[in-house]
């Protein structure tokens, strides 16, 4: 064998480089292509695997269908409003002015979208259930109300819409908060000497500028409301109607109409597409557009006598996602019944003892979680390292293809990529079903998009030069990533892995498919626990659950010289 020169110059060495990134990119395209192939499949086929388009015809005739898909635009296109309608206030308070304690409101913004969505739907079911919510007790409480009289009623179409909006909020607030914060200050101090009043500036240049990252904020609000399934799951099934996620979820119920939940599944595939692509050109378009140039920071609005009050009111809407459900969940977690206010002298850690030594499924769920939370997190990011470094350096050709299938699974809603999975893991050569195996596949494809926009931006900070100089001194481009650009990117790689193990600790809507009595995480044991209306061992786990999420964030920002940045990485 002669061993010829590599790229690099050298000799004796072969280049593992090329078979290693497509490798990565075979990979890329068995986890996205596969179970959408599957996804079209079964949705134009009948049992028989005729092609058909009756799946169709019956998803749009028939009651039963119709009408979770016009409470699930309902649903979303209420909360969308809410959301922008409360987030792009506090998101200019946080950014413009001199309201107190802004970080300390960025802070709880980020809490409350650690918070898985399901588990504040336990926590309000426990505060605004119509007979035993612990708000409802009060009212009658206070006013003397018969027992049959409540104030709240969670599950109710209001109820799923205030629920689904605490937890997607953050998504708007971040996008217009990160606006602001950018927007040049030169622009409105323009406006002001030229006479305009803080009104006039406002309409004519701060909101204009904004607009672009509101709209595309309400639109993943949309997105995020129409695509999740366990808030609708623990308060729309009980009040007698379903979502399409919900529906989705019930044809794999006995006995199973696989045909049926995947053309279900391709609405809301295809109107995530589109409203990405809106959002895309939204945020995409130059039309508010500031010429280039370096500027200077935005100047603070003063608001006088009414700082305290700017503050009363961010703090009276993170009562809602944060505050009172926290309390609800710490309550039930120790209270012997746990729709009943805790007292010292009736405290108990009955609870706790029974969630951690006698409910069997526990260790199970959360050595499950654990595992594939570490395995995902770990494999994501290296598969997001390298596929960033590809896409960022163009290392080989079709280098643009690979960073589409990267971003590709964003376009899949959880529920629809579970189906997807099921269909194509069911079956030889590969059967995964029943394993771990097919959750880490589920977790790594929902993940991946985030984690490589995270690293793709992180590439574009250090300059290809540095690789250059040690491809010259005879490393190869492997090399050079592992020993020079990895350790550069160290903030944005824990960042990373960080964020990812977040998203697999809240991730229920894929789960929820492809579990199975050996294989379920927490998240789909606080589900079940619900159905059997066990809220006080929810309310145990759902703090673990939190606990661990925290510590996470906690332990990363503990790193030297890297806690500053992983706060703003995380927070954005």
């Amino acid at each position: 064998m002669t061993l010829t020169p590599t790229i690099d110059g050298t000799r004796g060495k072969f280049d593992w480089t090329r078979p290693v990134l497509l490798l990565f990119a075979a990979c890329l395209i068995v986890l996205i292509a596969l179970p959408l192939s599957w996804l079209a499949v079964y949705a134009f086929t009948d049992k028989a695997r005729h092609v058909t388009l009756m799946n169709f015809v019956t998803l749009f005739t028939n009651p039963d269908f119709l009408d979770p898909l016009l409470t699930t635009a309902i649903i979303a296109t209420t909360s969308a409003i809410l959301c922008c309608a409360v987030a792009a206030p506090m998101g200019w308070l946080v950014s413009r002015t001199d309201m107190p304690a802004r970080q300390f409101i960025r802070a709880l913004v980020t809490a409350s979208f650690v918070t898985p969505p399901f588990l504040g739907a336990v926590a309000w079911e426990l505060l605004a259930a119509p007979n035993s919510g612990l708000l409802n007790q009060l009212f009658r409480l206070v006013t003397g109300a018969d027992s049959d009289e409540h104030l709240f009623n969670i599950y109710s179409m209001t109820g799923i819409i205030f629920v689904i909006s605490c937890y997607t909020f953050p998504f708007v607030f971040v996008l217009v908060a990160n606006s602001l914060d950018t927007m040049p200050g030169e622009l409105e101090d323009a406006s002001a000497i030229l006479g305009g009043k803080a009104w006039t500036t406002a309409r004519r240049i701060t909101i204009p500028l904004a607009m672009p990252a509101l709209v595309a904020g309400a639109l993943i609000a949309f997105l995020q409301a129409m695509t999740l399934f366990g808030s609708p799951a623990i308060l729309a099934l009980p009040a007698g109607f379903h979502t399409m996620t919900t529906k989705i979820w019930s044809l794999f119920q006995y006995p199973p109409k696989l045909e049926l939940a995947a053309a279900a599944a391709v609405p809301l595939l295809l109107l995530t597409i589109l409203l990405l692509q809106a959002q895309k050109f939204i945020l995409g378009r130059r039309g508010y557009s500031v010429v280039g140039g370096k500027y200077g920071a935005p100047r603070r609005v003063e608001l006088k006598q009414w700082r305290w009050v700017a503050l009363a009111f961010c703090l009276v809407v993170l009562l809602n996602p944060v505050f009172l459900p926290y309390l609800a969940l710490l309550n039930a977690a120790f209270s012997p019944n746990a729709t009943t206010l805790v007292t010292p002298a009736t405290m108990t850690l009955k609870n706790v003892v029974f969630v951690f030594t006698e409910l069997s499924a526990t260790q199970l769920a959360l050595k499950n979680t654990v595992i594939l939370g570490t395995a995902t997190a770990t494999i994501g990011t290296i598969l997001a390292l390298v596929i960033a470094y590809v896409t960022t350096r163009r290392a080989i050709v079709g280098y643009r293809l690979l960073g589409f299938l990267a971003t590709a699974p964003v376009a899949v809603p959880g529920i629809v990529l579970g189906v997807g999975l099921f269909l194509s893991y069911t079956r030889p050569p590969f059967v995964l079903y029943g394993t771990l195996w097919i959750l880490f596949v589920a977790f790594l494809t929902i993940n991946l998009p985030s984690a490589y926009q995270q690293l793709q931006a992180a590439f574009a900070t250090i300059h290809p030069e540095l690789e250059d100089a040690s491809r010259i001194l005879g490393a190869t481009r492997l090399q050079s990533l592992r020993q020079i650009t990895a350790p550069l990117l160290r903030t944005g790689v824990i960042a990373t892995w960080c964020f990812i193990f977040i998203g697999v600790m809240r991730e229920l809507s894929a789960a929820i498919v492809l579990f199975t009595s050996q294989t379920k995480v927490i998240s789909v044991l606080i589900y079940d626990l619900n159905e059997s209306g066990d809220l006080a061992a929810i309310s145990v786990l759902g703090i673990a659950m939190l606990v661990i999420t925290f510590a996470v964030v906690l332990a990363v920002n503990q790193i030297p010289m890297f806690g500053t940045n992983a706060d703003a990485r995380l927070r954005n």
